[in-house]
């Protein structure tokens, strides 16, 4: 510990050399034997003060480090002095807060294994009569059918799947806002990852004839967790996908600097409406440009996913037209 970088401190000495001068030489108009004496009793005097100074704020300076302990989530600590005081009343305040914020961590993690449970649950039951309507469905579909009902057994299987979607999508959502999700921490290269969510996306690719570029720069990488970015660079891509005229272009790039790992995404399509920018990642949001199927929660759970994993996303329009995402996943806190 520096005392001597309190201010207060450095003020204190300050004043008291002059006066100690002053006295000094004013001693000095009686004996050489008085100066000498009011020396040694200045220096004792500030020998003594630096001492018990210094052990006051080194107690202060401890307390410090427990509180700082406190914060990192530390909560075992004994914050009670040995000694009585202004400073043991200080520290038993923060010992009754530190409790209580014990209390609220704890009443948290079993709020949050209740959340994950019931969500666990609320999935299940979902599912399981969702299930149960696509295999009915599936079984309609095998005996023959009038063209008409062909069509409609089809318009049902979408909206099941449309269904299906927007239950794992919402509870993915709800999963992360109530901190039941844990993110992994691997190294993962990004052309590896941008070809395995291409690989399913190449029939649409395909169907709406887009030009696909990609260029990934000096193996650029990320810590992340994989499953959890796949889903979220799914939206994005689908997202432009969907917007992208037919004959269109589709362009992924992504560099790694001692900062941060960018990768951005765009296409040549409409874009956006400009009072649509600030929304966009808003949950239920549906700019308009926007599919008529569009719930307007895949950009929103892929901002959630990117934020967990220290990461930003922004969307603009390109001065040549088309939307283009900018996604930097940073290597320290932001």
């Amino acid at each position: 510990m520096n005392l001597f970088r309190n201010k207060e401190i450095k003020v204190f000495l300050f004043i008291y050399l002059l006066l100690s001068i002053a006295a000094s030489a004013v001693a000095s108009l009686i004996s050489v034997w008085s100066v000498v004496l009011v020396v040694v009793i200045c220096v004792i005097s500030a020998l003594l003060f630096i001492l018990f100074t210094r052990k006051r704020y080194q107690a202060i300076s401890d307390l410090s480090a427990q509180v700082d302990s406190i914060l990192h989530g530390e909560y075992n600590i004994n914050l009670i002095p040995d000694e009585e005081g202004e400073l043991a009343v200080l520290c038993s305040e923060l010992s009754k807060m530190t409790l209580r914020m014990r209390d609220q961590a704890d009443r948290l993690e079993k709020d949050k294994r209740y959340l994950s449970d019931s969500l666990a649950d609320i999935s299940h039951q979902l599912r399981t009569p969702l299930t149960s309507i696509r295999m009915i469905v599936s079984r309609l579909a095998d005996d023959e059918q009038s063209i008409e009902q062909q069509e409609n057994i089809r318009k049902v299987n979408i909206l099941l799947e449309r269904t299906e979607w927007l239950i794992s999508t919402l509870l993915k959502i709800a999963r992360l806002e109530s901190g039941t999700v844990q993110f992994s921490d691997e190294s993962i290269l990004i052309e590896a990852l941008i070809n395995d969510i291409l690989e399913p996306l190449e029939i649409l690719i395909d169907i709406k004839d887009i030009s696909l570029s990609c260029d990934i720069k000096n193996n650029a990488s990320f810590i992340g967790d994989r499953l959890w970015s796949t889903e979220a660079l799914v939206n994005i891509l689908k997202n432009c996908i969907e917007h992208c005229p037919n004959g269109g272009k589709l362009e992924i790039f992504a560099t790694e600097n001692p900062l941060y790992t960018e990768v951005i995404i765009s296409d040549n399509g409409t874009g956006f409406d400009e009072k649509d920018i600030p929304h966009l990642f808003d949950r239920f949001y549906r700019g308009s440009n926007s599919a008529k199927e569009s719930a307007g929660i895949g950009l929103n759970l892929s901002r959630m996913i990117i934020s967990k994993q220290n990461g930003v996303i922004t969307a603009a329009n390109k001065a040549s037209g088309g939307a283009q995402f900018t996604i930097r996943i940073y290597k320290g806190a932001i």
